[in-house]
């Protein structure tokens, strides 16, 4: 009989090296997360080197998003199939060599298809951290583990435009993809060094039926984003891949209750906490990822600054966030998760809603502090929100719980970037033809932000778990 996925991962011996270990999957989340968040900073770059608009140039990004989304999904069975360290290793081998790859591409096509690898190798080190955490950390340290895990998460789409921003001025585009490199290596040294060989094993086939049908929701509902925006909501073509995407749902959801091994479980949503977790995680990833792309855009595109000015302004974000994480840990620990989750969502929709507010008016300094603000709810959601959905689920349900949170997340991550890609070329067109400022799209797309963290709150405020 196959070795269970718990038995995938084990404490070495010493009562550092469950943190030593966390540490090396964090500087993995790092790489992964950086390949993520590179390419905002160098959006207007981009779109000139190759003479493309924001509504070609974003499949760079959503192409990676969708590959990184869909890689997700496999992991529980990677994880019971080759264990937790040939994953690990190998996943970070796949993202060091496309990154590479991709500082050499010469032509658009080829620049994508080389993000939709890093895309896949990204997917598979993503839900690796919760999974460290639920079983290799006591429930006593997990809000402090996952301040750790969440410190590289968050942090790095935070630095990583300013990073990116003088990197980008100085050197050209290219030199994007090669920030992640030295965490790319730092992690697969301590990968190879202090994780051990896992035991893990199991004969249970893939779920490909249920795969693929999750893989055709994703992209149908992307593509159909996509051509709201192309040809109209009512357009024929659109409403082909909405309806393409509700169907696929609809047929993995009959598929899942009758399969004896779904790639996603159908009994996990049976717990409330976790239902409504993902609901959060979706709404989340959704305007995380979507900032990450209208704030250094909209500075840049709007308010006419630099590549280099446009990234120092979110610099202080990411060191408030640095102050915030390790403290939001601890209070996961001492306090319901949840309350914690819905202080952050408050905390970052505030910080939209206050972009709404000011518009083409705000100053340098005010778009600092306001995203000094939105980065310190990041920092309280992110330990609290796994905990809250995932701290209920039987030791066999972790991987597929972790699997089925980062997913989520990052479809949510998928469906910002291209609605509000689509969104702002939209209001745009609108504003432009009424001889009106280009900022009030973005004023448009801020708002619509804020109501999506309404949203997440009302479902936050459901997470409630009636025995710890």
């Amino acid at each position: 009989m196959p070795a269970p996925l718990s038995t995938a991962i084990s404490a070495p011996p010493g009562p550092s090296r469950p943190w030593l270990t966390l540490l090396v999957v964090a500087c993995a989340t790092v790489a992964a997360v950086l390949s993520t968040t590179l390419f905002n900073v160098a959006i207007p770059a981009l779109g000139q080197h190759f003479g493309l608009g924001q509504d070609k140039i974003q499949w760079a990004i959503t192409g990676f998003m969708a590959a990184m989304t869909l890689s997700m999904l496999p992991t529980a069975w990677l994880l019971d199939r080759f264990g937790f360290r040939r994953c690990l290793l190998g996943a970070l081998a796949l993202l060091a060599a496309s990154s590479i790859a991709g500082a050499l591409s010469m032509s658009f096509p080829f620049l994508v298809a080389v993000r939709i690898v890093q895309g896949i190798a990204a997917g598979v080190l993503q839900p690796l951290g919760a999974v460290i955490v639920m079983r290799l950390f006591p429930v006593e340290q997990q809000g402090r583990a996952s301040g750790i895990l969440g410190f590289g998460i968050v942090l790095a789409p935070a630095v990583a435009p300013a990073l990116s921003g003088v990197l980008l001025d100085r050197f050209g585009w290219q030199s994007i993809f090669l920030i992640n490199l030295p965490f790319c290596v730092l992690a697969g040294i301590g990968g190879y060094l202090l994780i051990p060989r896992g035991t893990a094993r199991t004969d249970k086939r893939f779920d490909w039926l249920g795969g693929t049908l999750l893989c055709l929701m994703t992209l149908a509902a992307i593509e159909g984003i996509s051509s709201v925006h192309q040809r109209g909501l009512a357009a024929p073509w659109t409403l082909l891949y909405l309806g393409l995407a509700a169907g696929a749902l609809l047929f993995f959801v009959r598929h899942a209750r009758r399969a004896d091994h779904p790639i996603i479980q159908l009994a996990l949503f049976s717990d409330r906490p976790f239902a409504m977790g993902t609901v959060v995680s979706l709404t989340y990833g959704f305007g995380l990822y979507a900032s990450t792309y209208l704030i250094p855009v909209f500075m840049q595109h709007a308010l006419g600054y630099s590549a280099t000015r446009a990234g120092l302004a979110l610099l202080p974000a990411g060191l408030a966030l640095a102050a915030v994480i390790p403290l939001a840990g601890r209070l996961a620990d001492r306090h319901s998760p949840h309350y914690i989750t819905m202080g952050g969502l408050t905390l970052f929709g505030a910080s939209f809603a206050l972009f709404a507010v000011i518009g083409g008016q705000i100053s340098y300094g005010e778009v600092a502090w306001v995203t000094v603000l939105g980065r310190v709810g990041l920092a309280m959601i992110l330990p609290a929100l796994s905990l809250a959905a995932m701290r209920g689920m039987a030791p066999h349900q972790m991987g597929q719980s972790s699997v089925v949170i980062s997913y989520v997340r990052q479809l949510g991550g998928v469906l910002g970037v291209a609605v509000s890609a689509v969104f702002v070329e939209w209001r745009e067109s609108v504003y432009g033809a009424a001889g009106r400022s280009i900022s009030e799209a973005y004023v448009d797309s801020f708002i619509l932000l804020a109501v999506i963290f309404i949203v997440a709150l009302l479902a936050a405020s459901r997470m409630t778990r009636r025995t710890r």
